[in-house]
């Protein structure tokens, strides 16, 4: 009866689903003492591994379920091992059953994902592998989540018939130091089951792709008639429409460049700049995301050096950001073309040439990209310069791609998310994060093109139902002082970046608005995300743990005894840069002791025994006073505790008798020295940490971004000096 069943139910769901398996080779390398963990996305996951997995295998079911009927119709198919949760005695028995070198199945979650997205992990699993000494096998089930069988209708576009396909991985081992016992045994064991599972997610989605690829995978997913963006104009978009828009932008740009050129987009975060963006892609030009806050010699450099030709902007954007004679400096060595004129000269014919074309641009694709790969220049970001020039950036197709399947293997976003996108394009953070994930992922986009606007922004939220918000904290705070404390009653999750999130602002978003801010880290060149804090996995203070994929040394840093300089490497790592001094010359990342392929961060943190990270400052702002380092992020702490509603920078400049000394500029009035040391004292900080000088400014020096233009500073205080 088996073997006629099993053939049977292979044969159907192979002709309705056409199954794929991959890694069978790792099922057989597990050994006799496995279990089997599997992502839970259907109905027929359980069907699936019993079917499709080359051995009858054991199955640990809930107690209640397997008496029900469709519990003893599987006994035909599988074994059954009925666990109750709430029994030790059965957790106990599982484990024997393994240690008589059995292959046993569980679904780690406990549940059929309600998100599309892994769900909770119960550490139990964790704690029976590590009990066992089993191996664990990870298998991800995709395609499932798609069919009626799923718990995703109404948040996917359901399909009878998707194609469904088991991976299975390398074999994993779960092994606990034997000093670790009772609680703590459990919670690490947990975790370490997390991690597997969420690189399984992260290694099984991940796949070479070119950006504009992405985006047509994305249409076929969630339908060409899904709404994707929308913006100030209030005209929203769906797929097939910012597809003709790119069509039908992208082949008039290249009338003015050649394939491979780098081609500058000097625009607000609005849907025609990823209109730009993408029709760039589509006829293989690389974006090159201009920063119109830089002055007119920076952003003569980032042209210079990215070998910038042509750069695409908006006649009414100019007007509205007073940027005519930022546009007037660039003439002289640029051509400036802008949209609206492009827009003005698309014939009749042409725009409806676009809308027949874009249910055929997969085969378009296919025919103008002969020569491109995902590994190959997606798009150049530039650094904020704020410790020096800009450099350029070159990020891969892949690059992106796998950083946003690093963060959506951490984070339950689903295609009924409705992102508030306030961050410039021009911002990695607000680029890949803000836009390029919500596209791909079906997650419609609001795009406001002033993160300033700090009343304005929490109306929008409130307006559009926005569920999703990425910021920096300077922008944060701006929204918790001036919305209204129902604003944002729809937001699920806050993301904070690219600064140092302050606890103030922490603490007011949860007692004014119920909502958590979960802060992470990245750089520009690692596109950009290395670690976030998430629902499941967050330790305020620190900025989260590592994204799958990941890895990192702790070089040590003479002075500093807790924690050391962070290098990195992983597939978000960036091709190289593009340096001022050697225009056009792709430069690969910063060597380091540790061989290619691995970035230097230049930041000093530390990681606790569970993964957390802990940012202790940029390795250039350190100060060496009396023979002691000193942080001067840790000091700008330091003044934010002690005036919270002020913006505060902290240089340190030569000092004759201590090596160095520090100075605050701050934008506090009523700020003193005496105020500082009263704050060191209380938080238990030493005198060495309190500034020897104070300067109040009426307004510190600040990037696009709201970062702290530590160049602006250093220029200041300098400028200060003469003038004494």
């Amino acid at each position: 009866m088996y073997r006629f069943l099993h053939t049977v139910l292979a044969w159907v769901l192979s002709a309705l689903y056409k199954v794929e398996v991959h890694g069978v080779e790792h099922f057989h390398q597990a050994g006799p003492r496995v279990l089997i963990v599997a992502n839970h996305t259907s109905f027929l996951d359980a069907m699936l591994l019993a079917v499709f997995l080359p051995e009858r295998l054991t199955f640990a079911i809930d107690t209640q379920q397997a008496k029900r009927w469709y519990g003893r119709l599987s006994s035909l198919l599988v074994d059954l091992f009925p666990v109750n949760p709430l029994s030790p005695l059965s957790t106990k028995s599982l484990i024997k059953l393994l240690r008589d070198d059995h292959k046993a199945v569980i679904f780690p979650e406990g549940r059929i994902t309600v998100t599309g997205s892994l769900m909770k992990i119960y550490q139990g699993t964790g704690l029976i592998a590590d009990k066992s000494e089993a191996m664990v096998l990870p298998v991800r089930i995709d395609g499932a989540q798609y069919t009626p069988f799923s718990r995703l209708r109404g948040q996917v576009r359901i399909r009878w018939l998707p194609k469904i396909t088991l991976t299975i991985m390398p074999p994993r081992r779960i092994s606990v130091p034997s000093e670790i016992t009772g609680r703590a045994r459990r919670d690490r064991a947990g975790r370490m089951l997390t991690d597997i599972m969420t690189e399984l997610i992260f290694a099984t989605s991940y796949r070479p792709h070119t950006l504009f690829q992405a985006l047509l995978d994305a249409r076929r997913i969630h339908g060409g008639n899904h709404v994707i963006v929308e913006d100030v104009e209030r005209k929203p978009r769906t797929y097939n429409q910012l597809l003709q828009m790119c069509y039908a932008l992208g082949r008039r740009m290249t009338h003015d460049t050649a394939p491979g050129d780098a081609v500058g987009l000097l625009l607000p975060s609005a849907i025609v700049t990823v209109a730009a963006f993408f029709g760039l892609q589509l006829f293989r030009r690389i974006p090159a995301m201009l920063n119109f806050t830089l002055g007119p010699q920076a952003l003569e450099s980032v042209v210079t050096t990215a070998r910038v030709r042509t750069v695409y902007t908006s006649r009414r954007f100019v007007e509205h950001a007073k940027l005519e004679p930022l546009i007037a400096a660039m003439q002289q060595h640029v051509t400036v073309r802008y949209l609206e004129d492009l827009r003005d000269s698309l014939s009749p014919a042409e725009k409806i040439f676009a809308v027949v074309a874009t249910p055929f641009l997969q085969t378009i694709y296919r025919r103008t990209q002969p020569a491109q790969n995902s590994n190959s220049a997606g798009v150049i970001l530039f650094t904020s310069g704020s410790e020096g020039t800009p450099k350029g950036v070159v990020l891969s197709h892949d690059n992106v791609l796998a950083n946003l399947n690093q963060m959506a293997a951490r984070v339950d976003f689903s295609a009924q998310d409705v992102i508030l996108n306030t961050l410039p394009l021009f911002h990695s953070f607000g680029l890949t994060a803000g836009t390029i994930l919500p596209l791909l992922s079906g997650m419609r986009t609001f795009f406001y093109p002033n993160p300033l606007h700090y009343r304005i922004v929490p109306e929008i939220a409130y307006d559009i139902n926005a569920t999703l918000l990425f910021g920096t904290n300077t922008f944060l705070a701006g929204y918790a002082k001036h919305a209204h404390p129902y604003d944002f009653y729809s937001i699920r999750y806050v993301f904070a970046g690219a600064e140092k999130l302050k606890d103030e602002v922490r603490h007011v978003w949860e007692e004014k608005f119920g909502v958590r801010i979960f802060e992470g880290y990245g750089t520009t060149e690692t596109s950009p995300v290395l670690a976030v804090n998430t629902a499941m996995d967050n330790k305020p203070g620190s900025v989260g743990r590592f994204l799958p994929g990941v890895e990192y040394h702790l070089e040590a840093v003479p002075g500093i005894t807790h924690g050391g300089r962070l290098h990195v490497t992983g597939p978000n790592v960036m091709l190289g840069y593009l340096l001022a001094n050697q225009p056009g010359t792709l430069v690969p990342p910063q060597s380091t002791a540790y061989g290619a392929g691995w970035y230097d961060t230049g930041d000093i943190v530390s990681v606790d025994d569970n993964g957390f990270v802990t940012i202790q400052g940029r390795a250039q702002r350190f100060a060496k006073i009396g023979g002691e380092m000193v942080s001067l992020t840790a000091v700008e702490a330091l003044a934010g505790r002690a005036w919270p509603e002020g913006i505060h920078a902290v240089v340190a400049v030569a000092d004759e008798q201590k090596g160095e000394q520090l100075i605050l500029i701050t934008n506090e009035p009523s700020a003193t020295r005496a105020r500082l040391l009263e704050q060191a004292r209380h938080d238990g900080i030493g005198e060495i940490n309190v500034p020897r000088r104070l300067q109040i400014v009426k307004q510190v020096p600040l990037l696009g971004t709201g970062k702290i233009d530590y160049r602006g500073v250093a220029e200041l205080i300098a400028n200060r000096s003469s003038e004494s």
